[in-house]
């Protein structure tokens, strides 16, 4: 005899399902990011785990490399290397919410605020 599913365990069958209809339509409306996939009622514990700590992992890279960078070259901001750190990393999250047409602008600003920027033409 198959037992049958109570009605959450069916809507978490449902919601993570490889070809559900409503993953399908946020990837097409372009939702299908960390922050929407992270936010879900549906989401599994260790998923969430695992994302945190990939992203503390880039953090920490980040950090690395400001650290290494000589003070004169980091750019305009006066912030310890940590906090540089995690508005780089903010600032690169926030590019997938912003229209296709504004992220060249929103990169440009971000390389300027490190100081890496090209010069103007």
């Amino acid at each position: 005899m198959v037992a049958l599913l109570t009605r959450t365990e069916a809507r978490w069958a449902r919601a993570n399902a490889a070809s559900s209809r409503a993953r399908r339509a946020a990837s097409a409306r372009g939702s299908a990011t960390v922050d929407a996939q992270t936010t879900s009622p549906h989401i599994r514990p260790q998923t969430a785990l695992a994302l945190a700590w990939a992203r503390e992992q880039v953090r920490l890279s980040l950090q690395e490399i400001v650290e290494a960078t000589p003070k004169d070259q980091r750019g305009r901001i006066e912030a310890t290397p940590d906090t540089l750190a995690w508005i780089l990393l903010a600032g690169c999250e926030a590019l997938a919410h912003e229209p296709a047409s504004a992220v060249a602008d929103r990169v440009r600003a971000l390389l300027e605020l490190i100081g890496h920027a090209a010069p103007p033409d």
